[in-house]
């Protein structure tokens, strides 16, 4: 081997300082003159490269790494100097080992690659080195081929055109050439960096050249055989393909290709077919083949694959495939290797293949549906559909073709993203899947709504759903799928082989990361979600997509609302930047997608906060460009790319799965000054939606209310007080809004978002007041704890719980009978329930702190409203035979419980605005019972009138008022009620400044003539009251004495007659009875109180009251002596074995403490109500005892007497009594009481000691210990 004589030395002139000398060179040297000193460091050098070329020789692995490194690092410096070395080393050692060699061509190699350039005349030298060590066989075998041929290929950096040559002229020479010229042709086909620019194009056409000269080898038998051989031989890892026969596969299509007879193409086709499948690499280059065939020969090919797609071995291959010994397994991924083929045919036959694209689909569908499926059947099924997605899109004319089996592959590729698992990601197969659904759905005919939305919704599920990124890079480090085992070809080229010359170690081919193939599948997802967008560039279009993604931004999950904001964001600056949207077009509920964004830019996420910003952002500039013009480019300017975000503010706002910097403020339209808070930016939105996409937007804040996630609970209800803050008063089917607001309030559990809710509810009341009103009718049967909050929410106003009271009392006014079954027209079901709402909820709020004042003042309205209502309740003719389901839930809501509800209504209007004396009157004689059925109706009303005038009631001037429109009003109830109350009220001294005596008797005189029999009984009453008659004064009041000797009779039923009698002369009379009269009624009365008859004492007690109530006001005389000798009898008889009787005595005992004026009546009035026990006696007890001190002897006597009382409750009573004049006034007790009275208490209590009750025996007990020792004391 010969070289250039003169190389070295030029590359000493060019590189003088390149290569230095050791350090512990002589100083003396830096003396001499410069040239002997140059020649000197060269000559060193050459010297060290020498040995370490020797070296080369070890065995020492770390050592001889360390020696490639140094004469790397100097060829860096010298590359001529090296390279002369290794010459000589070559020329000069005839006794070099076959692996020293091998490492010799490893550095020599790379120091050629690493050479700026190559003289020619080394380029020879080399080239003939390389061209004498390819083919020779030693221990090494491929490895010394491939490391002699990669000096070859390290050559063709510098001069590819003269290695071509030489290898075509060794290719075309008729023998088949060795497998190490195949290699190198392989590596110049494979490897991109090995060819300048426009170089690699010259390569291939000659190599399409080469195989057009090589066609006639096809029909070498033995040229065939060894092209057949060569390509079937086993490799080493069948998980990887050497170059050799890489390239062998394309020059085997590109003969094909060139090949002009058919017959011969199918023929060379079918044997190659029939070879083993089992391997991956093998599969590939067998399609790859298949392909460039199809090139020119699309007709055969496709015979070809139709005739093996059909063939018996892949027919038994197909579904269920069992093999049953190991020569069977070539046959198992026949299906794979078809698929491939398939697609490789689309790939190559460019734009011959759009007519055959239909026929293609339908065989891809085919082993799709009916293959043995698996990793390997999937990837390959996938790979070709990318192939041919890949050759249509790259074919202007595939727009005038409509790809009839689309749909059907469309359907393989749900199936496909449907079945992968959920919890990994560990192969590309839904990027791919995501990325050939993008295209296919640019094609003809476009998809159909549905088909579209089923493939959004798996798409993004596919995605959405996957577990954290986290997680995934977890599953990916537990991979257990065995790892992809192969040889890298430049690792190949570059080491040749191991340090120790063994064939190379086979690398490990990891999985992609995680992360990398997250980005990658959610760019694809974006990707998909914008191609959809420019293939249909609407507004309807815009809606259909992001209704797609509303499910996921809703999601419980925080990186699934994290991914699902970052594609609805990106799509938004997708469209904010291109600007596909028709400006004319108005958007399609934009107002819920704001809404959406807006309540995620709360989200805990930070990451998640930022999309949404910056979705909002993007939306805003969208909104601007489609309804702005000029205008919207003042405010929102375009989006200029955003600087690098820092480290620092990377950290803020990046979580969970994304990685984005935070946006800049160039990029967010709204941010001028400083970063506004989000509700700051939606109330901006909010200023340019429509009036409908506000709505959308309130009713998804509404919608978020009842989400399980706080915060977005929180987000929702800021958000919708927000949107009612700034346009409540615009807003439309506020009524709906309502009803939702309170389904949504029971599962609100925040307070604060709760207290939001209401308060939108009290703005919405500003504007909207009548229709809430019926809103809230609609789910007030029975009014819940959250409708009740609503109601109080809507009057929180003053103004405003004005109105609603008045609009409640309409509605409750509104009475018609409910449907019928048969009989009579059907009446709107909605009134009348509406009616019982409105009864059922100015019940409620009479207890609400909002309504307070507006009760107070509404009181007259409300009271007879309330009458009337009761009425109305009363007088329905309940069905007497059972009705249908329907029918019966409608009547029984006018039951006993309706009645009872307007019942409970009245009493609490009394009771709540300060007019509990009423109440008293009417619950102490217990007249609301007289409510209960309409023949006492009248009675209970009647009663509730002349308790209001006896109590000199400060609404008898405004009912009076309110009274003169009822007594005209179209419904006879009112009619009714307003009659009865005006009768009484002629009574009441108020009344005549309200109405003249002769403008009352001609109200009177008008319902004289009312179509009603009882109204106009009632009003003939009214004009014969006093008022109208003042002689009947004089009249009645001569009629009392002789009422008076009545008395006397023994018949009980007379006696009580005549003291009802006397009772009604005392009502007529009122204030004009005299003092002389009353004072002998008074003590008549008194003496049936301890009548055995029950009917005469509650006569009796009834005739006192009565007595009680007429002289009030005026001077009692020897009247007030007898009202107080009375409180120890009432007293007592409070446990009365008769019930009317009890009752009777009650109302009287309040009436007698009133006249007396004794303090504190309200708790007085609810003892003597409601109040039981000891307790309850004791009250009573030192109320007396402190408001008549004076006569305490008497009432000490009275009780005495009451000790012989036959009635053992009275007797009890009267032993508590005086056992509690005994505790707290002994002396006197002592002083007054006698050794018989004595006696008797010790028996009492003795008895008492027996009673059942434990706190009686106790008291018994106690009292007769100490009336021993008071009866042991000196008198």
């Amino acid at each position: 081997m010969t070289g250039p004589q003169n190389s070295a030395h030029g590359d000493r002139q060019r590189h003088p300082t390149t290569i230095l000398l050791c350090k512990s060179q002589s100083s003396q040297a830096a003396l001499m003159p410069k040239e002997h000193r140059t020649f000197i460091e060269e000559a060193y050098n050459a010297a060290i490269c020498f040995k370490l070329l020797r070296d080369l020789s070890g065995s020492d692995s770390l050592h001889l790494r360390y020696i490639i490194k140094k004469i790397k690092s100097m060829a860096s410096g010298a590359p001529n100097l090296v390279l002369e070395t290794i010459h000589d080393y070559f020329v000069n050692s005839q006794q070099i080992s076959t692996r020293h060699k091998f490492r010799l061509f490893h550095v020599l190699g790379a120091v050629i690659g690493a050479s700026e350039s190559l003289e020619e005349a080394w380029e020879k030298s080399f080239m003939q080195l390389a061209l004498e060590n390819m083919t020779k066989s030693t221990e090494l075998e491929e490895a010394y081929q491939d490391a002699a041929s990669n000096v070859l290929v390290a050559i063709c950096r510098h001069s590819w055109q003269v290695v071509a040559q030489h290898l075509e002229t060794e290719v075309l020479s008729g023998v088949f050439p060795h497998r190490s010229l195949f290699y190198v042709m392989g590596v110049m086909t494979s490897d991109e960096n090995l060819f300048k620019e426009r170089e690699k194009a010259g390569w291939e056409e000659q190599l399409a050249k080469m195989a057009i000269k090589s066609v006639p080898f096809l029909n070498t038998e033995g040229w065939s055989k060894e092209l057949l051989g060569a390509l079937t031989r086993p490799n080493r890892t069948q998980q990887e393909q050497p170059p050799e026969k890489a390239f062998l596969f394309i020059y085997y299509g590109l003969m094909l290709q060139a090949e002009e007879n058919g017959t011969n193409v199918r023929t060379h086709l079918k044997t190659l077919l029939e070879t083993s499948h089992q391997w991956p690499k093998q599969r590939e280059g067998i399609a790859l083949t298949v392909g460039l065939a199809a090139a020119r020969h699309l007709d055969h090919v496709w015979a070809v694959l139709e005739q093996f797609g059909r063939s018996t071995p892949i027919k038994w291959s197909l579904n269920s495939f069992s093999p049953k010994n190991s020569g069977d397994l070539q046959w198992k991924w026949a299906s794979s290797t078809i698929l491939l083929a398939y697609g490789q045919m689309a790939d190559k036959a460019k734009a011959q293949i759009l007519p055959w694209v239909d026929n293609i689909l339908s065989r891809m569908v085919f082993f799709f549906h009916y293959s043995s499926w698996d990793e390997t059947l999937k990837q390959s099924f996938l790979t070709a559909i990318l192939m041919l997605v890949g050759a249509i899109s790259r074919n202007e004319g595939a727009q005038s073709y409509e790809f009839l089996q689309v749909s059907e592959l469309l359907e393989c590729l749900m199936l496909l993203m449907e079945k992968e698992p959920q919890d990994t990601l560990c192969t590309p197969t839904r990027q791919q899947t995501i990325h050939i659904i993008s295209s296919l759905c640019k094609l003809r005919p476009p998809l159909d709504l549905e088909k579209k939305s089923r493939l959004l919704s798996i798409s993004l599920r596919s995605v959405m759903s996957l577990p954290l990124l986290e997680v995934l890079e977890k599953h990916t480090c537990l991979f257990l799928e065995p790892p992809n085992i192969q040889v890298q070809p430049g690792a190949r080229r570059r080491a040749g082989a191991s340090s120790d010359g063994r064939r190379p170690r086979a690398l490990l081919q990891c999985p992609r990361p995680a992360q990398t193939l997250y980005k990658e599948t959610v760019g694809a997802l974006e990707q998909m979600l914008q191609t959809f967008i420019m293939q249909n560039p609407t507004a309807e279009e815009l809606h259909f997509l992001l209704s797609h993604l509303y499910v996921w931004l809703e999601s419980e999950k925080a990186h699934e609302r994290q991914r699902a904001v970052h594609s609805c964001m990106a799509l938004l600056k997708f469209l904010s930047h291109n600007l596909y949207l028709d400006p004319k077009e108005d958007f399609k509920r934009i107002g819920q997608l704001v809404g959406m964004l807006g309540i995620l830019c709360q989200d805990p996420d930070k990451t998640t906060q930022c999309s949404s910003l910056e979705g909002v952002d993007h939306l805003y500039k969208l909104l601007m460009h489609q309804r702005g013009g000029e205008a919207s480019q003042e405010q929102a300017p375009a989006p200029q790319e955003s600087p690098q975000a820092s480290k620092e503010g990377a950290l803020l706002w990046s979580g969970g799965d994304q990685e984005a910097a935070p946006p800049s403020p160039q990029e967010v339209a709204l941010l001028k000054d400083h970063q506004p808070s989000s509700s700051q930016v939606i109330k901006e939105v909010m200023k340019h939606l429509t009036m409908a996409e506000l709505t959308d937007l309130i009713w998804t804040a509404v919608d978020g209310l009842g989400s399980t996630s706080p915060f977005r609970v929180q987000a929702a209800a800021d958000m919708l007080l927000t949107a009612i803050q700034e346009h409540g008063a615009k807003l439309e089917t506020v009524a709906s809004l309502g009803r939702a607001i309170h389904l949504q309030l029971c599962s609100i559990r925040i307070p604060q978002a709760k207290e939001n809710a209401l308060q939108a509810i009290t703005l919405l009341a500003r504007n909207h007041t009548s229709e809430l009103v019926a809103a809230f009718l609609d789910f007030s049967i029975p009014l819940d704890s959250h409708a009740f909050r609503l109601w109080r929410a809507l009057g929180a106003e003053q103004p405003v719980s004005h109105l609603v009271l008045a609009m409640l009392l309409g509605w409750l006014q509104k009475r018609p009978l409910p449907t019928r079954t048969s009989g009579g027209s059907p009446q709107p079901k909605k009134a009348y329930l509406r009616s019982l709402a409105a009864m059922n909820t100015l019940h409620e709020l009479q207890f609400a702190r909002e309504f307070k004042q507006a009760m107070q003042e509404a009181f007259p309205e409300l009271l007879l409203a309330l009458l009337s209502q009761t009425h109305y309740l009363l007088e329905l003719n309940l069905p007497e035979e059972p009705q249908p389901g329907k029918a019966a839930q409608e009547t029984a809501l006018f039951g006993p419980q309706s009645c009872s509800t307007s019942l409970e209504a009245l009493k609490s209007l009394l009771s709540t605005t300060r007019h509990w004396q009423d109440f008293a009157h009417m619950e102490l004689q217990g007249a609301w019972d007289l409510f209960a059925t309409i023949h006492t109706y009248p009675q209970g009303v009647c009663l509730l009138a002349r308790a209001m005038v006896q109590n000199h009631c400060r609404q008898v001037k405004a009912l009076t008022f309110q009274l003169l429109p009822n007594l005209q009003s179209r419904e006879e109830q009112e009619r009714k009620a307003a009659i009865i109350i005006f009768t009484e009220f002629l009574y009441s001294p108020t009344l005549l400044e309200v109405l003249p005596k002769e403008a009352a008797l001609s109200v009177l005189v008008r319902s004289l003539r009312d179509p009603s029999p009882e109204i106009r009984v009632l009003s003939l009453q009214g004009l014969g009251n006093i008022l109208f008659h003042p002689e009947k004064g004089s009249l009645l009041r001569g009629q009392l004495p002789p009422f008076l000797k009545g008395f006397f009779q023994s018949s009980g039923q007379v006696l009580v007659s005549i003291m009802g009698t006397v009772s009604d002369v005392l009502h007529r009379l009122g204030a004009h009875s005299t003092e002389a009269q009353g004072l002998s009624i008074a003590i008549n009365a008194r003496s049936f109180f301890d009548d055995e008859r029950d009917e005469v004492r509650a006569a009796a007690m009834a005739l006192f009251g009565d007595l009680v109530a007429s002289v009030a006001g005026q001077q009692l005389g020897g009247l007030r002596t007898q009202v107080q000798q009375t409180m120890v009898p009432l007293l007592l008889h409070l446990k009365d074995h008769c019930p009317t009787v009890v009752t009777q005595a009650k109302f009287a005992f309040y009436r007698c403490s009133v006249l007396l004026h004794w303090r504190p009546q309200h708790t007085l009035f609810c003892t003597l109500a409601w109040e039981k026990g000891l307790s309850a006696r004791h009250f009573l007890w030192s109320c007396l005892m402190s408001h008549s001190r004076e006569d305490f002897g008497i009432h000490l006597v009275q009780a005495l007497s009451y000790l012989h009382s036959r009635h053992h409750h009275i007797k009890t009573w009267a032993a508590l009594f005086i056992g509690y004049t005994i505790c707290y006034h002994p002396r006197a007790v002592s002083q007054m009481v006698s050794d018989v009275d004595t006696k008797l208490l010790f028996c009492t209590f003795e008895d008492l000691k027996k009673s059942p009750e434990p706190s009686i025996r106790d008291f018994a007990s106690r009292q007769a210990s100490f009336l021993q020792k008071v009866a042991a004391r000196p008198r």
